[in-house]
């Protein structure tokens, strides 16, 4: 018998970059019909299909795969339906390259099948059909989830097909969490995120906006005077870090959060026609090297700066971002200051930001991450002229939640204490994502988020019948 001849990955159409650093609109333009369907020919449907261990939301990949090949679409959404309610929205965000198509076979000897892309295919095919939402007999039980992100999403849509009554409490005034501030426009249509939720809706999940728990209500008075039986928290981690650096407060110096929030949620890259402004100036830097500081440099590519800088302390071969989005980057005109680190912002007497002090570095011995430390170069230190600088470097939890609730057990860090199922230090209470990890990736939020509805679910049926 002849051995199978695997071709390469089916390339993803884009918009020309020269193009689409000019305009918002989604840069990656999916596969088509018949793409879809040869790129899943590629899939070999091994016997032990390792490509499933990288998944952290357990999506049956080559039962999916295997529909795709044969052009049964809708079969093939009901098979990533089970385990994944955001299949448009992880089909575009999630790392692949370092989950499920690391483990893929055909990756061993060829490029892994396109599994993400597949993917975004089936998302985006059934994303305008009307959901399909199976009756299921109610429980009784009323669960509260704090925060609609990636892991609230998750954990919400669990928790409704098991037939308990789900109520998600949004801090802001629209739902979705780090897929509507965080994400920018480009990468991630904020149409989609707003279908799959109303998805969710249909299922019988409530979704409050503008209301912050810690504020509006406690969680004590949650699980008491508002009659929930559970709750889950997935608040994320929306609390910028900065560097401390001298002149941190001239106008002009962003964090990442507040940047991409204007841009994304707020639209100011429509203003004055919508009501949030954004300076950007011509000349704007970013720290960091992470997807955020991906985004960040993008978005002010797009919203009118003619050079934009990503400053980071280490090597190139150190980028925590993906190769994809680092790659589009440059596409676009991005340019990359490799061993650099801010020491110092420069102001005017206005108190406006006229540029970044610097000094080169050099890569020293592993640190505790592994990673090699990047050591300053003596007498290296130079001045770029700026007029923006969005700090990129990471962000943790918001503490309003956790301050209001003395007996949930946090970390150093303020991060909430939870184990692998969710279950924290507070009776009946359960976290997951971003809050208890750190900043992460948003399927790995939403594994945690179907974690805590398992326990959830495990917890209120060991209770017995509601009692009504």
């Amino acid at each position: 018998m002849a051995k199978k001849i695997i071709p390469n990955k089916n390339p993803m159409p884009h918009q020309d970059p020269k193009v689409r650093a000019k305009n918002f609109d989604e840069v990656a333009l999916g596969y088509s019909k018949e793409t879809a369907m040869a790129e899943a020919e590629r899939c070999l449907n091994c016997k032990k299909p390792f490509c499933k261990e990288g998944c952290p939301v357990s999506v049956d990949i080559p039962e999916f795969i295997a529909h795709v090949r044969e052009g049964n679409f809708d079969d093939a959404a009901k098979v990533i339906k089970r385990t994944n309610a955001l299949p448009a929205v992880c089909g575009r965000v999630c790392p692949q390259e370092h989950q499920c198509e690391k483990f893929c076979i055909v990756g061993k000897k060829n490029e892994p099948v396109a599994i993400g892309r597949l993917e975004r295919f089936v998302g985006d095919y059934i994303i305008d059909k009307e959901a399909q939402v199976e009756a299921v007999e109610s429980t009784g039980y009323k669960v509260a989830i704090v925060g609609s992100g990636p892991a609230g999403l998750a954990c919400a849509a669990d928790l409704a097909r098991q037939g308990h009554s789900v109520t998600m409490f949004e801090a802001l005034h629209t739902p979705g969490g780090v897929l509507m501030y965080g994400i920018p426009e480009f990468r991630l249509p904020k149409k989609i995120v707003q279908t799959e939720i109303q998805n969710l809706k249909k299922m019988g999940v409530t979704i409050e906006t503008n209301a912050i728990i810690g504020q509006i209500a406690s969680l004590d008075e949650l699980l008491t005077e508002e009659g929930f039986d559970a709750a889950f928290l997935g608040t994320g981690a929306g609390t910028p870090y900065f560097m401390n650096l001298q002149g941190e407060n001239f106008n002009g110096v962003y964090s990442a959060n507040e940047f991409l929030t204007r841009s994304n949620l707020m639209k100011a890259y429509c203003f004055p026609q919508c009501d949030t402004p954004i300076k950007v100036g011509k000349k704007v830097a970013v720290l960091g090297g992470g997807n955020v500081a991906m985004d960040a440099a993008r978005t002010a590519l797009r919203l009118g700066a003619e050079e934009v800088y990503i400053v980071y302390r280490r090597s190139r071969a150190e980028l925590p971002a993906r190769l994809e989005e680092v790659e589009h980057a440059e596409e676009e005109g991005v340019k990359f200051l490799f061993l650099t680190n801010p020491t110092r912002y420069i102001g005017n007497e206005e108190g406006w930001l006229t540029g970044l002090e610097c000094i080169k570095m050099e890569l020293g011995e592993p640190d505790a991450s592994g990673r090699r430390k990047p050591v300053p170069i003596p007498d290296s230190t130079f001045i770029l002229p700026l007029d923006v600088v969005v700090v990129a470097i990471g962000q943790g939890p918001n503490p309003l939640l956790t301050k209001t609730t003395p007996d949930l057990e946090t970390n150093k860090r303020g991060n909430i204490v939870a184990d692998e199922a969710g279950k924290t230090s507070k009776e009946g209470v359960y976290a997951g994502g971003d809050v208890v990890t750190g900043a992460a990736t948003v399927i790995k939020a939403m594994g945690a988020g179907r974690a805590a509805a398992k326990s959830i679910h495990e917890y209120l049926i060991a209770k017995g019948p509601k009692k009504q």
